[in-house]
């Protein structure tokens, strides 16, 4: 059988060279280690390595510049050409007002071992619904109102009949002073404020992902033995020469000057000095062996020392806003000990140095402020911890001497009890594993918790079943239906007709309650393997898919004065960690016990003391925390937002202007932010425009600097403005530039000195920087020549330049993160504009990346309409500055690739300049030590960021999964779409550092890998048959979806440019639209009804079922709706019901139909109510708005729906069945 191009056997063995680094200063060199995981996917390809640098900056001389000065019109006069303006033109000599960057080459470390929260099952677990009646159960306490400007709009609950109480005052973090009541007969309770956070629902790189997908050879996940790479994205590349973390000083935001006048007369030459630098530490490097395929792994380097973090502050008045459910205790069965609990003296000198001496894991306010953002958020846990769980908690080390460690508790082995029966506990709950208190009496003696059994349920097997029926027979086990064996060749209907949901955890039914929302956090598999051999043997990537920062209906907000930690590996208390006493808890990542802190005693919502379990911390797995000053760098910054606007002819022509003004006056009061929010704009062609909008000024002011090559602000202090103070100026400037340049004759564009510029403009406070760009930057720093090649598109072959042309994007990129500033990218083109090169700017700087191809406010309306509805989204979403993420994870697990847009830190530090609820991020794990001692795993991710309001927060993400010992238990948790989803995070990093045959091969092989192993575990398989668990029966037609995208696909045209984005898409997508864009929803809409329809804010929502991708399912006599993710179509039968075709598009038949119609009108009919409202329902809450396209049948546009009916043969690929085919012939070979 002749297969197409892509699908070829396996070809030699590709060698990459090995990659030498320079070892960083003041660092010793880290021991070679092994390979940290199972090198799934290893194959022997370089793969681009991540960048743990940040950049330096460093004065420049001053330097004479030509600058002009030109007065804007009034809006009625902007109609004439550049240069029209009335205003006297001077030049003057300015000094350049902010450091030139300075990049080094300084190696730091590309693996993470570190820990995360994650987890996939149903969306509604973990939310509690807010009680609004009158006699609720909980007791009624009064509150003052919530703070002015609350983001998230909490809804209060009053009482009338609140008894006395006796205020506690003490200063807040915001500064106010607040009273807290408590009964009398209990001790003075600390402050404490929980309240619940309504918000809108919806959704919320430096990649540093390196590893991948496997060689053409190999098995997908051969264990082989590899040693430290160096995360340097570019070994080559200057820009990765030393770390330096240019956020940690204390940067005053620019002073406003007084008016100044409209004509600029002179010359002021002031210097600002560079900011000042705290270099971060860099971490060793060690050449790998050029026989070992390079993947970023994470290593136990030296961490910065942390300091104490939880300072007590004064909490703001209780706020009552969710009511919290039964108790459920928590088991020490959760949490087993290690088997040793020895470590060395730097480790315990540094773990205590970041839990700090109290031991209760409360901030000391003694303690000094950090330094950089590693130590702020806390560091992970060492490799060995200093105490046990089987023995006392350690004394805490005396405050005189913070680095000292306590004594290491003696090794003992410690056995996890093992439930009997089904689920049942064997002892205690609350007591099982866990050592008495010094000095306890008996058993009896303590509290007794009724509480829940943490185990896992293991699938019941056969001895198992006997025995719990005393000893009678069976002849067979059940079996779980994730394990149903099917024929794949024979039942190819494996699509279901309801949408996929993520598979459920295989824990009880509290702890399933307890589990966080696969929607926030998942993982490729719900059941852990004991061991990294067992997972080789599945053939299966292991890895976590997040969504952090997602928009929640509600989020328990929560502001203390203890934000309660392990003192050890400074995981945040959850409902997953075992309650040894009311004073001890034991942690559920590393073990250690900890005490609980006299405040945690405390519940303010039921007034009760001595009940931490009913905390809301350990009552939900997805909290926010109002964080105190311990966990900033500097004060909160201002929301800043700078606008970078393309204004050559090109950009004029296309109209893009008109569109992005009229958004910016529409949402100008909606951009997050508070009274301080700050706005500025820049403009360039050949020529950088600056714009004086400084409050006082009679009209906006354009200064203008023809001097790319060596490019300094005119102004610094008006450039930059306070929104409300000078929204007049801003709004007169809006209307005037669609206009402004109408009779430019400037075809050039000065991309690179107008991102320098803005640069040195956002870099004393940082923020956002939007940047418009319609064409190929052609002049200064950064220019690009023309790479593609038309005549390739369509190639079967080597499909070149997926990677950037230069590195200078990068380099700034780097610059920006340093000074905590993201940059967008909104490509609006009609040619090549390399977007492999201009996306690094947003890759590297944790921004987004928009691309609207063959853009035209006239010609395109929908791409133009498009824009309009993705620049409302934009500039209204959530928004948080300053961010990191770390992520932690049980002992044993460990990181080693991170995917998405972002800036690593650290070894397992995020940076994140901005985050934003449409940002989803993808990490790889794998198991270091056997998880046998344990039954239970959990992932913490937790994101500290600054809100728009000028607030430090915390988000904490919790997920628990079950530890399996047998390979059935590890198939039947298979979460298939995320698995598909990390397959194609590595698929993209395998075709830029490799090429995208390798890529391709290498998906092939995951399905041929994995159904193999599955077969070699059933008996009796017939040879012929190509068989796979249930929950691996879409594996093979999500595979060859994803061949078939724009990414990966061969054999038909596509732009590089197309094929680049679709790429950054992957990488930052989060699941649940990824899944959308690699494989489409199809369903039939001329038959809509009300059976089975959902009802959603007083709207009847018709749910018809899926089809399958394939012309089959297409009728002539039907109409069929594709949801692509990004676009809409609407396929329109030939012989389609007039009636339909009326009711619903407004045409009285089928030839009356327009070629390009993009809308459905709002007809007053049945059909067209149900037609609207299932299309209005699948466009909620998604990052970029849908373009809706209706399709005649044997129209020329049908070809492109066509190209998505991915079960069918093209000229370039297999069909589904065919596909069958050729794995099943792999794996019969």
């Amino acid at each position: 059988m002749q297969f197409p191009s892509g699908y070829g056997l396996h070809p030699q063995n590709y060698i990459a060279p090995s990659g030498h680094y320079a070892q960083g200063p003041g660092k010793m060199t880290s021991l070679p280690l092994d390979s940290q995981h199972g090198d799934y996917y290893s194959g022997l390809y370089t793969v681009p390595t991540q960048n743990v640098v940040t950049p330096n900056t460093a004065g420049q001389q001053p330097g004479a510049q030509q600058m002009y000065g030109r007065v804007l019109p009034a809006p009625h006069m902007a109609g004439s050409a550049l240069g029209s303006f009335p205003g006297a033109t001077s030049s003057a000599s300015h000094v350049h007002t902010s450091a030139s960057v300075n990049h080094h080459n300084s190696p730091a470390v590309g693996a993470a071992n570190s820990s995360v929260a994650s987890q996939g099952f149903p969306s509604t677990c973990g939310h509690y619904a807010m009680s609004t009646v009158s006699n609720a159960a909980y007791p009624r306490v009064s509150y003052s109102s919530p703070p002015a400007g609350d983001p998230y709009g909490q809804q209060m609950f009053t009482s009338q009949n609140a008894p006395p109480v006796r205020p506690i005052r003490d200063n807040s973090f915001s500064g106010q002073n607040t009273a807290i009541s408590h009964p009398s007969p209990l001790p003075p309770p600390p402050p404490q404020q929980y309240h619940q956070e309504q918000s809108l629902s919806g959704y919320s790189t430096l990649s540093w992902s390196a590893s991948g997908l496997p060689s053409t050879q190999d098995n997908l996940l051969r264990n082989h033995t590899g040693s430290l790479a160096t995360a340097n994205n570019n070994p080559t590349s200057p820009v990765a020469d030393s770390l330096s973390s240019s956020v940690m000083q204390n940067v005053q935001p620019p002073v406003s000057s007084p008016v100044v006048s409209t004509v600029l007369s002179g010359a002021s030459s002031a210097r600002t000095p560079a900011a000042a630098c705290h270099p971060a530490e860099p971490a060793a490097s060690v050449t790998q062996p050029s026989e070992l395929f390079q993947q970023k792994e994470m290593s136990s380097a030296h961490r910065e020392r942390t300091v104490p973090e939880d300072r007590h502050h004064g909490g703001p008045e209780l706020k009552e806003g969710m009511q919290y459910g039964d108790y459920v205790n928590n088991q020490a069965s959760s949490a087993p000990t290690p088997l040793s609990s020895t470590s060395d003296d730097e480790e315990e000198e540094e773990e205590d140095e970041e839990a700090g001496v109290d031991s209760s894991s409360t901030t000391s306010s003694a303690s000094p402020g950090p330094n950089s953002y590693d130590a702020l958020e806390g560091g992970s846990y060492p490799d060995m911890l200093s105490s046990s769980a089987s023995s006392p908690a350690p004394d805490p080390a005396p405050e005189s001497d913070p680095t000292s460690a306590p004594a290491p508790a003696a090794a003992q082995p410690s056995k996890v009890a093992k439930p009997f029966g089904y689920g049942y506990p064997a002892l205690q709950p609350g007591y099982q594993n866990a050592a008495a208190p010094p000095g306890a009496g008996p058993p009896s003696a303590s509290p007794v918790y009724s509480g829940f059994q943490q185990y896992a349920q293991q699938y019941p097997g056969l001895n198992q079943l006997s025995s719990g029926l005393g000893g009678l027979s069976l002849q067979s086990a059940p079996q779980p239906e994730s394990l149903r064996p099917v024929n794949l060749t024979q039942d190819r209907n494996v699509l279901p007709v309801t949408p996929v949901w993520a598979p459920v955890p295989n824990l009880n039914l509290d702890l399933r309650k307890l589990n966080c929302s696969p929607d926030s956090f998942r993982c490729t598999l719900t059941s852990i393997p004991q061991t990294q051999a067992l997972l080789n043997k599945a053939k299966l990537p292991l890895g976590l898919l997040l969504h952090p920062f997602r928009d929640l209906t509600q989020l328990p907000v929560i502001t203390s004065n203890t934000i309660v930690r392990c003192r050890s590996c400074r995981t945040y208390i959850n409902p997953f960690v075992s309650f040894i006493d009311q004073r001890r808890w034991k942690c559920n990542l590393c073990y250690r016990v900890n005490d609980v802190p006299e405040e945690f005693m405390y519940n303010p919502l039921t007034r009760s003391y001595g009940e931490p379990h009913k905390r809301p911390e350990v009552q939900n797995s997805t909290v926010e925390f109002i964080a105190s000053s311990d966990y900033m760098l500097r004060p909160p910054q201002p929301a800043v937002y700078l606008f970078v606007l393309d204004v050559s002819h090109n950009a004029v022509e296309a109209g893009y202007l008109t569109i992005l003004c009229q958004s910016l006056l529409e949402n100008l009061d909606k951009l997050p932010g508070d009274s301080r929010t700050r706005i500025g704009f820049l403009t360039f062609d050949s020529t950088i425009h600056f714009y004086d909008l400084q409050e006082g000024l009679s009209q906006p002011q354009m200064l203008i600097v023809s001097e790319i090559d060596d490019v300094f602000l005119p102004t610094p202090d008006s450039l930059l403005v306070n929104l409300h103070e000078s929204k007049e100026l801003i709004k007169d400037l809006l209307n005037a530039l669609p206009t402004m340049f109408t009779n430019t004759r400037e075809t050039h564009s000065a991309l690179g000195p107008a991102l320098q510029a803005a640069f040195k403009l956002m870099s004393p406070t940082g923020g956002r920087v939007s940047v418009f760009q319609t064409q190929l930057p052609s002049l200064g720093a950064g220019l690009l020549q023309s790479r593609e090649d038309p005549n390739q598109r369509s190639s079967t072959k080597v499909v070149q330049h997926l990677g950037p042309a230069t590195d200078f994007y990068k380099k700034l990129a780097l610059d920006c993160s340093g000074q905590q500033t993201a940059v967008d990218l909104f490509l609006l083109s009609s040619q090549y504009s390399d977007l492999a090169s201009l996306a690094c700017m947003s890759k590297y700087s944790a921004g987004c990346i928009y691309y609207y191809p063959s853009f035209h406010c006239t010609h395109n309306p929908s791409q133009a309409e498009k824009l309009q509805k993705d620049l409302r989204r934009y500039l209204t979403r959530k928004i948080g500055f300053e961010a990191v993420m770390r992520i932690r994870c049980t002992k044993g697990l460990s990181m080693h690739t991170f995917h998405g847009n972002f800036f690593v830190r650290s070894t397992d530090l995020l940076s994140l300049a901005n985050i934003n609820p449409d940002a989803g991020f993808a990490v790889q794990l794998s198991i270091e030590e056997s998880l046998t001692d344990t039954s239970l795993v959990c992932f913490q991710t937790a994101l500290l960021y600054t809100s728009s309001k000028g607030e430090r927060r915390i988000r904490v993400h919790t997920l628990c999964l079950p530890v399996v010992s047998s390979l059935a238990d590890v198939y039947a948790g298979v979460d298939v779409q995320a698995a598909i989803c990390l397959l194609a995070n590595m698929a993209v990093d395998r075709s830029v550092s490799s090429s995208l045959s390798d890529a391709r091969d290498a998906l092939v092989n995951a399905v041929v890998d994995s159904l193999s192993a599955y077969g070699s575990t059933i008996s009796n398989l017939q040879h012929s048959a190509l068989i796979a668990p249930s929950s691996l029966k879409l594996f093979p037609l999500y595979v060859l979806a994803l061949l078939k995208q724009k990414a990966f696909r061969t054999g038909t045209s596509t732009r590089l440019d197309d094929r680049v984005y679709a790429m950054c898409q992957i990488k930052c997508q989060p699941l649940v639209h990824l899944m959308k864009m690699i494989h489409p929803n199809l369903y039939r809409i001329d038959r809509l009804t009300d059976e089975g329809a959902i009802h959603v804010n007083d709207r009847v929502v018709p749910q018809p079922p899926l089809q399958k991708l394939s012309a089959e399912k297409l009728t002539r006599e039907g109409a069929f709706l594709m949801d692509c993710g990004s676009v809409f179509y609407i396929w329109i039968g030939k012989s389609c019901d007039n009636n339909f075709i009326e009711d619903v598009l407004g045409c009285p038949n089928f030839a009356s139909i327009p070629q390009k119609m993009t809308h459905l009108p709002e007809l007053d009919t049945l059909s067209s109510e149900r037609a609207r409202s299932f299309i209005t329902w699948l466009r909620d809450n998604r990052p970029l708005s849908p373009v809706l396209h209706v399709v005649k049948d044997e129209s020329p546009a049908k070809t492109e729906f066509f190209q998505h009916l991915i079960e069918d043969r093209t000229e370039a690929a297999f069909s589904y069945y065919e596909f069958l085919l050729h794995i099943q012939q792999h794996i019969c070979k």
